[in-house]
Order: structure tokens, then sequence, then C-alpha cells
């Protein structure tokens, strides 16, 4: 058997896992979704945005959307498997801790992919403004996989903690905002139509902070299940 095969098939089964349990509950994909939805329609009655503005405001309503929706989704991510003891189970699994990490942080990912489908045709809708820029794409998958490394780190950390729904955004939010900064940056970058300097420096940013966290987020897991 391949390392290939060793590795990612344990991982793409637990991902798997965690797909036919959300196909059953819809913990957490409604409440990201819910919340997202609250958060746009909630800016647009506060600031009432016109089309001179809105280039300038889209951006940060957008990704304070996803990102505050998103981490409704990561506390249960980890909650689901605590409240029901299967944590012990995954950890007593004869692979890796790093493998779990990235079985549960694709599954996060994925997740949040979802919620942003979702939520960029209805925001596009309410602000009366086109999102359906291809620039956007790039910016919106890096920002994802970015927030759901270091997520997934974090909500095994809040997971154990008496007040995880606050420990979380507590923990979080800090080391994650230069990756909600460039993205915001970048997708402004994006819809005002500058291809330039700019969008080149935020989206190589993004990518940075992407590969830093895919690496120390799977070491700084196996000491964090370990205690």
């Amino acid at each position: 058997m391949s390392w290939f095969s060793r590795f990612w098939g344990p991982v793409l089964a637990l991902l798997w896992k965690d797909i036919l349990l959300e196909l059953r509950t819809k913990d957490i994909i409604v409440s990201m979704l819910v919340f997202a939805l609250l958060v746009i329609v909630i800016f647009n009655f506060a600031i009432s945005p016109t089309p001179q503005t809105v280039t300038y405001v889209a951006p940060g309503i957008l990704w304070v959307a996803f990102t505050f929706g998103g981490v409704l989704g990561l506390n249960r991510s980890f909650a689901l498997e605590k409240d029901r003891g299967n944590i012990h189970g995954l950890l007593l699994t004869p692979v890796g801790r790093d493998t779990i990490y990235f079985g549960k942080m694709l599954g996060n990912f994925l997740f949040m992919l979802i919620v942003e489908i979702i939520i960029f045709p209805v925001f596009a809708v309410l602000y009366n403004f086109s999102l359906l820029e291809p620039g956007l794409i790039p910016i919106a998958f890096l920002a994802t996989l970015g927030i759901s490394a270091i997520g997934t780190v974090f909500s095994a950390m809040a997971v154990n903690t008496r007040s995880r729904e606050v420990m979380l955004p507590v923990l979080f939010f800090p080391v994650v905002a230069p990756v909600i900064i460039a993205a915001v940056e970048a997708s402004g970058a994006v819809i005002r139509g500058d291809t330039g300097g700019d969008l080149t420096r935020w989206v190589s940013l993004l990518a940075v902070f992407d590969a830093v966290f895919l690496v120390v987020s799977p070491f700084a897991f196996n000491f964090i299940v370990e205690d």
C-alpha cells in the first residue's frame, strides 16, 4: 500500500463520516447559513448601501458574515465528537493525529464552502451588486482554507473548556485576523476592477498564511489532543 493510500484513505474516511453525520443532523451548515444570512440582512438595513458605497462596504460585510458564521460551524465540529464520546474513539484509531486533523479540517472547509456558495447569490440580490467575478473564486478558496486550517486547531482546544462558545472566538480571531484582512482587501480589489499589484500582494499573503497554517496546525493539534 502506497503512502498516499495509507494517509489519505483514513482522511477521506473521516471526511465522509462527517458528511454523513451532517446530512442526518444539519447542525453545522444550517447554523452557519442562518447566522450569515442574518448578518448580511442586518447590515443591509443598518447602512443602506448605495451604488457609490457598496463597492467599499461589500467585501467587509461579506467576510464578516462568512467568518462569524464559520465560527459557529467550527464550534459544532468537535462539540459533536465530544458530547457523544466519539473523540476517544478517534484517538484510539491506528492513525496519526495529523490524519484526524486533516479529516476534520477538510470537513470544516467543505461545509464553509457550501455556505459561501449559497450566500454569494443572496448577497448579490440584497445589495443589487454583481459578485460574478472569477477573481473572487481563488480568494474565497484561499481564505476559507486558512480559516478552516487554524479554526480546526482552536476548535479542538476550546471544546475541552467550560465556556467553549466564548473561548473559541477569543482564541481564534486574533490569529486569523490577517487572513480576514487579506481576504477583504483582495475581494475589494477584484470588485473595484483593480487587477494590479494590490490584488497580487493580498492574494500572495493569503497563500503564505495558508501554507504556514497547514504546516504548523497539525503539529499543534497533536499536542492539544494528547493533553
